[in-house]
Protein backbone atom coordinates (compact mmCIF):
# COMPACT_ATOMS: atom_id res chain seq x y z
CA UNK A 1 0.00 0.00 0.00
CA UNK A 2 0.85 3.41 -0.90
CA UNK A 3 0.61 5.35 2.18
CA UNK A 4 1.24 4.23 6.01
CA UNK A 5 -1.62 4.08 7.48
CA UNK A 6 -3.91 0.90 8.15
CA UNK A 7 -7.89 1.18 9.19
CA UNK A 8 -8.51 -0.65 12.11
CA UNK A 9 -11.10 -3.58 11.78
CA UNK A 10 -13.98 -2.93 13.78
CA UNK A 11 -16.11 -5.57 13.89
CA UNK A 12 -20.41 -4.92 14.02
CA UNK A 13 -19.77 -1.57 12.39
CA UNK A 14 -17.96 -1.99 9.16
CA UNK A 15 -17.90 -4.36 5.95
CA UNK A 16 -15.78 -4.32 2.58
CA UNK A 17 -16.97 -1.01 1.49
CA UNK A 18 -14.91 0.96 3.93
CA UNK A 19 -11.83 -1.00 3.28
CA UNK A 20 -12.03 -0.20 -0.10
CA UNK A 21 -11.88 3.47 0.47
CA UNK A 22 -9.51 3.07 2.95
CA UNK A 23 -7.48 1.26 -0.01
CA UNK A 24 -8.86 4.00 -2.68
CA UNK A 25 -6.78 6.73 -0.51
CA UNK A 26 -3.55 4.46 -0.77
CA UNK A 27 -4.07 3.10 2.84
CA UNK A 28 -4.62 -0.56 3.84
CA UNK A 29 -8.00 -1.36 4.53
CA UNK A 30 -8.87 -3.91 6.80
CA UNK A 31 -11.95 -6.57 6.58
CA UNK A 32 -13.36 -7.73 10.26
CA UNK A 33 -14.18 -11.53 10.27
CA UNK A 34 -14.49 -12.61 13.93
CA UNK A 35 -18.24 -12.17 13.49
CA UNK A 36 -18.74 -13.89 9.98
CA UNK A 37 -20.04 -17.04 8.60
CA UNK A 38 -17.45 -18.90 6.49
CA UNK A 39 -20.10 -17.45 3.68
CA UNK A 40 -20.00 -14.20 4.64
CA UNK A 41 -16.15 -13.85 5.22
CA UNK A 42 -15.62 -15.16 1.22
CA UNK A 43 -18.68 -12.61 0.01
CA UNK A 44 -16.50 -9.86 1.88
CA UNK A 45 -13.16 -10.96 -0.07
CA UNK A 46 -15.01 -11.30 -3.08
CA UNK A 47 -16.96 -7.76 -2.90
CA UNK A 48 -13.54 -6.01 -1.89
CA UNK A 49 -11.66 -7.78 -4.60
CA UNK A 50 -14.15 -6.63 -7.25
CA UNK A 51 -13.85 -3.37 -6.44
CA UNK A 52 -10.42 -2.66 -5.76
CA UNK A 53 -6.92 -4.48 -6.87
CA UNK A 54 -5.32 -2.79 -3.49
CA UNK A 55 -3.84 -5.39 -0.83
CA UNK A 56 -6.34 -5.80 2.08
CA UNK A 57 -6.14 -7.14 5.44
CA UNK A 58 -8.37 -9.93 6.66
CA UNK A 59 -8.64 -9.64 10.63
CA UNK A 60 -9.48 -12.90 12.70
CA UNK A 61 -9.76 -13.77 16.59
CA UNK A 62 -7.81 -16.46 18.18
CA UNK A 63 -9.57 -16.83 21.21
CA UNK A 64 -9.96 -19.96 23.10
CA UNK A 65 -13.83 -20.97 23.50
CA UNK A 66 -14.00 -22.61 26.61
CA UNK A 67 -16.65 -24.77 27.90
CA UNK A 68 -19.94 -22.56 28.64
CA UNK A 69 -20.93 -22.40 32.07
CA UNK A 70 -23.98 -22.33 33.20
CA UNK A 71 -23.07 -21.19 36.83
CA UNK A 72 -21.87 -18.33 35.12
CA UNK A 73 -24.60 -17.48 32.93
CA UNK A 74 -27.33 -18.32 35.61
CA UNK A 75 -25.19 -15.32 37.99
CA UNK A 76 -25.25 -12.80 35.35
CA UNK A 77 -28.84 -12.98 34.10
CA UNK A 78 -29.74 -12.82 37.73
CA UNK A 79 -27.03 -9.43 38.01
CA UNK A 80 -29.45 -8.24 35.04
CA UNK A 81 -32.95 -9.41 36.34
CA UNK A 82 -33.63 -5.87 37.46
CA UNK A 83 -33.27 -4.51 33.46
CA UNK A 84 -35.52 -7.60 32.52
CA UNK A 85 -37.93 -6.87 34.10
CA UNK A 86 -38.10 -2.74 33.43
CA UNK A 87 -37.94 -4.00 29.53
CA UNK A 88 -40.09 -6.72 29.78
CA UNK A 89 -37.99 -9.36 28.61
CA UNK A 90 -36.82 -12.53 29.37
CA UNK A 91 -33.47 -14.03 28.61
CA UNK A 92 -32.65 -15.83 25.76
CA UNK A 93 -32.77 -19.59 25.56
CA UNK A 94 -29.83 -20.49 23.13
CA UNK A 95 -26.74 -18.56 22.10
CA UNK A 96 -26.04 -16.79 18.91
CA UNK A 97 -24.03 -14.25 16.80
CA UNK A 98 -20.89 -15.86 19.28
CA UNK A 99 -17.80 -14.48 18.29
CA UNK A 100 -15.65 -17.56 16.62
CA UNK A 101 -12.21 -18.59 16.73
CA UNK A 102 -9.61 -18.65 13.78
CA UNK A 103 -9.82 -22.58 13.19
CA UNK A 104 -8.77 -24.77 10.23
CA UNK A 105 -12.47 -24.71 7.96
CA UNK A 106 -11.50 -20.92 7.93
CA UNK A 107 -8.34 -21.58 6.97
CA UNK A 108 -9.19 -24.19 4.17
CA UNK A 109 -11.87 -21.57 2.99
CA UNK A 110 -9.23 -18.51 2.08
CA UNK A 111 -6.46 -20.92 0.83
CA UNK A 112 -7.04 -20.85 -2.36
CA UNK A 113 -7.58 -16.77 -2.17
CA UNK A 114 -4.09 -16.24 -0.21
CA UNK A 115 -5.26 -13.19 1.52
CA UNK A 116 -2.00 -10.31 1.41
CA UNK A 117 -2.25 -9.58 5.25
CA UNK A 118 -4.12 -11.18 8.01
CA UNK A 119 -4.26 -9.46 10.86
CA UNK A 120 -5.21 -11.66 14.29
CA UNK A 121 -6.59 -10.22 17.56
CA UNK A 122 -5.83 -12.56 21.31
CA UNK A 123 -2.63 -13.95 19.93
CA UNK A 124 -1.98 -16.29 17.27
CA UNK A 125 -3.70 -19.29 16.21
CA UNK A 126 -1.89 -22.65 16.37
CA UNK A 127 1.20 -23.30 14.82
CA UNK A 128 0.29 -25.41 12.17
CA UNK A 129 -2.09 -22.95 10.94
CA UNK A 130 0.31 -20.19 11.49
CA UNK A 131 2.73 -22.27 9.08
CA UNK A 132 0.41 -22.81 6.40
CA UNK A 133 -0.70 -19.17 6.20
CA UNK A 134 2.79 -18.27 6.25
CA UNK A 135 3.34 -20.81 3.34
CA UNK A 136 1.18 -18.35 1.00
CA UNK A 137 3.35 -15.46 1.58
CA UNK A 138 0.59 -13.84 3.52
CA UNK A 139 2.25 -11.11 5.84
CA UNK A 140 1.12 -11.68 9.98
CA UNK A 141 0.07 -8.66 11.78
CA UNK A 142 -1.29 -9.04 15.59
CA UNK A 143 -2.29 -6.96 18.51
CA UNK A 144 -0.28 -6.30 21.67
CA UNK A 145 -0.81 -4.55 24.92
CA UNK A 146 2.19 -5.20 27.25
CA UNK A 147 6.47 -5.55 26.20
CA UNK A 148 5.52 -9.61 27.69
CA UNK A 149 3.03 -10.18 24.49
CA UNK A 150 5.05 -8.19 21.64
CA UNK A 151 7.99 -10.47 22.78
CA UNK A 152 5.71 -13.44 23.04
CA UNK A 153 4.51 -12.34 19.56
CA UNK A 154 7.51 -11.95 17.64
CA UNK A 155 9.03 -15.58 19.55
CA UNK A 156 5.67 -17.22 17.62
CA UNK A 157 5.71 -15.80 14.32
CA UNK A 158 4.31 -12.65 13.71
CA UNK A 159 5.74 -10.78 11.14
CA UNK A 160 4.49 -7.19 12.44
CA UNK A 161 3.47 -6.06 15.37
CA UNK A 162 0.21 -3.63 16.47
CA UNK A 163 1.17 -1.74 19.53
CA UNK A 164 -2.17 -0.73 20.95
CA UNK A 165 -2.13 1.69 23.65
CA UNK A 166 -4.36 1.75 26.37
CA UNK A 167 -6.47 4.71 24.82
CA UNK A 168 -7.44 2.74 21.59
CA UNK A 169 -11.63 1.81 20.93
CA UNK A 170 -12.78 -1.60 20.81
CA UNK A 171 -11.98 -4.80 22.67
CA UNK A 172 -8.06 -5.04 23.89
CA UNK A 173 -5.65 -7.44 22.13
CA UNK A 174 -4.23 -8.40 25.22
CA UNK A 175 -4.06 -12.21 25.61
CA UNK A 176 -1.21 -12.77 28.10
CA UNK A 177 -3.18 -10.52 31.31
CA UNK A 178 -6.85 -9.80 31.54
CA UNK A 179 -5.96 -6.62 34.04
CA UNK A 180 -6.87 -3.01 33.09
CA UNK A 181 -3.94 -2.19 35.12
CA UNK A 182 -1.94 -3.60 32.74
CA UNK A 183 -2.46 -1.42 29.90
CA UNK A 184 -0.23 1.45 29.08
CA UNK A 185 -0.20 4.73 26.53
CA UNK A 186 0.69 4.17 22.99
CA UNK A 187 3.38 6.22 22.72
CA UNK A 188 5.23 4.26 26.35
CA UNK A 189 4.39 0.80 24.65
CA UNK A 190 5.92 1.33 21.43
CA UNK A 191 9.09 2.59 22.96
CA UNK A 192 9.24 -0.06 24.87
CA UNK A 193 8.46 -2.87 21.43
CA UNK A 194 10.86 -1.01 19.17
CA UNK A 195 13.61 -0.87 21.97
CA UNK A 196 13.04 -4.88 22.67
CA UNK A 197 11.84 -6.36 19.28
CA UNK A 198 13.42 -6.70 15.88
CA UNK A 199 10.04 -6.91 14.04
CA UNK A 200 8.20 -3.22 12.65
CA UNK A 201 5.87 -2.29 15.16
CA UNK A 202 2.48 -0.39 14.06
CA UNK A 203 1.16 2.25 16.56
CA UNK A 204 -2.60 1.93 17.04
CA UNK A 205 -4.05 4.23 19.71
CA UNK A 206 -5.08 8.09 20.09
CA UNK A 207 -4.28 8.99 16.22
CA UNK A 208 -6.57 11.18 15.21
CA UNK A 209 -4.93 14.13 12.63
CA UNK A 210 -1.83 14.42 10.38
CA UNK A 211 0.50 15.40 13.35
CA UNK A 212 -0.24 12.39 15.56
CA UNK A 213 0.91 9.93 12.08
CA UNK A 214 4.00 11.90 11.68
CA UNK A 215 4.66 11.90 15.55
CA UNK A 216 4.09 8.14 15.09
CA UNK A 217 6.80 7.19 11.81
CA UNK A 218 9.24 9.61 13.82
CA UNK A 219 9.06 7.69 16.46
CA UNK A 220 10.30 4.62 14.85
CA UNK A 221 6.28 3.23 13.78
CA UNK A 222 6.63 1.43 10.46
CA UNK A 223 2.36 2.49 9.99
CA UNK A 224 -0.12 3.59 12.09
CA UNK A 225 -3.39 2.02 12.60
CA UNK A 226 -6.42 4.46 13.15
CA UNK A 227 -9.77 3.48 13.86
CA UNK A 228 -12.06 5.66 15.90
CA UNK A 229 -11.31 8.31 13.19
CA UNK A 230 -13.40 6.58 10.79
CA UNK A 231 -16.34 5.50 13.17
CA UNK A 232 -18.73 8.37 11.05
CA UNK A 233 -17.73 8.30 7.86
CA UNK A 234 -19.99 8.00 4.92
CA UNK A 235 -18.87 4.41 4.46
CA UNK A 236 -19.14 2.65 8.01
CA UNK A 237 -22.41 0.91 9.72
CA UNK A 238 -22.28 2.74 12.85
CA UNK A 239 -26.04 3.21 14.30
CA UNK A 240 -27.66 6.63 14.95
CA UNK A 241 -27.15 5.99 18.35
CA UNK A 242 -23.86 5.26 18.38
CA UNK A 243 -23.36 8.25 15.75
CA UNK A 244 -24.81 11.12 18.33
CA UNK A 245 -22.47 9.38 21.37
CA UNK A 246 -19.18 9.98 19.17
CA UNK A 247 -20.56 13.19 18.83
CA UNK A 248 -21.41 14.39 22.55
CA UNK A 249 -17.96 15.77 23.46
CA UNK A 250 -18.67 15.80 27.00
CA UNK A 251 -19.14 11.87 26.64
CA UNK A 252 -16.26 10.01 28.43
CA UNK A 253 -14.72 6.37 27.84
CA UNK A 254 -13.75 3.93 29.95
CA UNK A 255 -12.53 -0.10 29.61
CA UNK A 256 -15.07 -2.17 30.37
CA UNK A 257 -15.55 -6.30 30.16
CA UNK A 258 -19.56 -6.00 30.90
CA UNK A 259 -20.21 -6.68 27.27
CA UNK A 260 -18.30 -9.11 26.10
CA UNK A 261 -16.78 -10.46 28.70
CA UNK A 262 -13.25 -8.90 27.68
CA UNK A 263 -11.80 -5.82 28.07
CA UNK A 264 -12.82 -3.19 25.60
CA UNK A 265 -12.72 0.56 25.52
CA UNK A 266 -16.42 2.85 24.52
CA UNK A 267 -18.33 5.80 25.38
CA UNK A 268 -19.67 5.32 29.11
CA UNK A 269 -23.47 4.56 29.41
CA UNK A 270 -26.13 3.11 31.78
CA UNK A 271 -24.68 -0.27 31.90
CA UNK A 272 -21.44 0.55 32.95
CA UNK A 273 -22.46 3.48 35.13
CA UNK A 274 -24.34 0.75 37.15
CA UNK A 275 -21.89 -2.00 37.22
CA UNK A 276 -18.96 0.97 37.85
CA UNK A 277 -17.66 -0.59 34.47
CA UNK A 278 -15.85 -4.00 35.24
CA UNK A 279 -17.70 -6.88 37.48
CA UNK A 280 -16.26 -10.08 38.42
CA UNK A 281 -20.39 -11.54 37.55
CA UNK A 282 -19.44 -11.48 33.52
CA UNK A 283 -19.23 -14.61 31.99
CA UNK A 284 -16.10 -15.31 30.11
CA UNK A 285 -15.81 -13.72 26.78
CA UNK A 286 -17.15 -14.47 24.30
CA UNK A 287 -20.71 -15.44 26.17
CA UNK A 288 -21.38 -12.74 28.18
CA UNK A 289 -23.30 -10.85 25.10
CA UNK A 290 -25.75 -13.35 25.01
CA UNK A 291 -27.62 -12.44 28.09
CA UNK A 292 -27.50 -8.57 27.36
CA UNK A 293 -28.68 -8.69 23.97
CA UNK A 294 -32.50 -8.78 24.63
CA UNK A 295 -32.27 -5.75 26.60
CA UNK A 296 -30.16 -3.49 24.45
CA UNK A 297 -32.44 -4.36 21.46
CA UNK A 298 -35.62 -3.51 23.38
CA UNK A 299 -33.58 0.03 24.90
CA UNK A 300 -32.78 0.60 21.69
CA UNK A 301 -36.06 0.70 20.07
CA UNK A 302 -36.78 3.28 22.44
CA UNK A 303 -33.71 4.95 21.45
CA UNK A 304 -31.54 4.01 24.31
CA UNK A 305 -28.02 3.21 23.85
CA UNK A 306 -27.66 2.92 27.80
CA UNK A 307 -27.19 -1.03 27.08
CA UNK A 308 -25.31 -0.89 23.67
CA UNK A 309 -21.73 -1.35 23.26
CA UNK A 310 -20.41 2.17 22.23
CA UNK A 311 -16.98 1.33 21.17
CA UNK A 312 -14.73 3.92 20.73
CA UNK A 313 -10.73 5.82 21.79
CA UNK A 314 -10.52 8.31 23.56
CA UNK A 315 -9.58 10.51 21.26
CA UNK A 316 -12.32 11.79 18.83
CA UNK A 317 -11.35 14.94 17.22
CA UNK A 318 -10.71 13.45 14.14
CA UNK A 319 -14.31 11.64 13.66
CA UNK A 320 -15.67 13.39 10.68
CA UNK A 321 -19.20 12.60 8.24
CA UNK A 322 -17.27 12.13 5.46
CA UNK A 323 -15.77 9.82 2.80
CA UNK A 324 -13.32 7.52 4.73
CA UNK A 325 -11.09 8.22 1.44
CA UNK A 326 -10.98 11.66 2.37
CA UNK A 327 -10.53 11.38 6.17
CA UNK A 328 -7.54 8.64 5.19
CA UNK A 329 -5.95 11.25 2.74
CA UNK A 330 -6.13 14.07 5.48
CA UNK A 331 -4.63 12.43 7.85
CA UNK A 332 -2.05 11.35 5.25
CA UNK A 333 -1.26 15.52 4.25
Amino acid sequence: FDIPIIQAPMAGVQNWELANAVAKAGGLGSIPCGLLSAEQIVEEISAFTSHSNAPYNLNFFCHSMPEIDTSQITMWESALKPYYEEFNVTPPKTFSGLRKPFNEQILDLIKPIKPPVISFHFGLPEQKLLAQIKSWGTIVLSTATTLKEGLWLEQNGADVIIAQGSEAGGHRGMFLTQTAQSQIQMSKLMALLIENLEVPIIAAGGIANKNDVHESLSRGACAVQVGTSYLLSNEVKTSELHREAIKDKARKTALTNLFSGRLARGLVNQLMDDFDCISNQVPDFPYASNALSVIKNKAELNNNSGFSKLWSGENRTGCKSISAYNITKQLWQ
